[in-house]
Formats: C-alpha cells, structure tokens, sequence
C-alpha cells in the first residue's frame, strides 16, 4: 500500500481565481486560465504539456485591465490539467496588504 504525501510546500495564502493569463515557455506562447494565485506564484489549467523546471513569463490582468501585471517565474510542477509557477520576485500589491480579496475569483461568479 502506497502512502501519499500530504506535505504542502506553499507559504503565502492562494486563491481561486479565474483570469485569462498569456504565458511564453520553451513550448510556445500560449493564453490559458489563471485557477488560483498568490503573491509568490499561481497555478494555470491547461491540456498542454508543459515542461517541469524552466522559466516562464507571464502577462495578465490583476486589478486594472488596462495595465496588466507581467511576471517572470519558473514551472515548478507539473500534472495532468496544469502545472504551476513560482515567480522570481512576489507581486507586490498582492505582498503588501490584503489586496489578494480584490482579485475577481470565480466563487463569487455563481
């Protein structure tokens, strides 16, 4: 019998979301859904096969649309349906305060 491990590796608080995000890998450039981010990193849902360990840029709206957040990072892990992103340097308006609350998640769409 296997046992699976529990062990949660984030440290900032996460939440759902539900942004388009335009990312640039080895793969390509791509446009897919944000399913929830943090000030440190964010998780993107997508069919494609992305490789684990490289680096990624990421463009996307988080408060303003007009003036989109760009961020560069690095795929940490991936999996069946996404794969996630550690950024380089923490989103400051999201590192700050308590600013992760204005962010449109799609909870609040129903």
């Amino acid at each position: 019998m296997s046992q699976k491990k529990t062990t949660d590796r984030r440290n900032r608080l996460r939440r759902a979301s539900f942004i388009i995000a335009r990312y640039k890998v080895k793969e390509g450039e791509f446009r897919d859904i944000i399913k929830n981010i943090s000030a440190g990193g964010l998780a993107i849902r997508t069919k494609r096969t992305i490789a684990g360990g490289q680096p990624i840029t990421l463009t996307f709206p988080l408060f303003d649309f007009d003036h989109p957040v760009k961020v560069t990072g690095r795929v940490v892990r991936t999996e069946p349906g996404g794969f996630a992103v550690e950024f380089d340097t923490p989103i400051k308006a999201i590192a700050e305060g308590s600013c992760l609350e204005e962010i449109v998640h799609e909870l609040d769409r129903r």
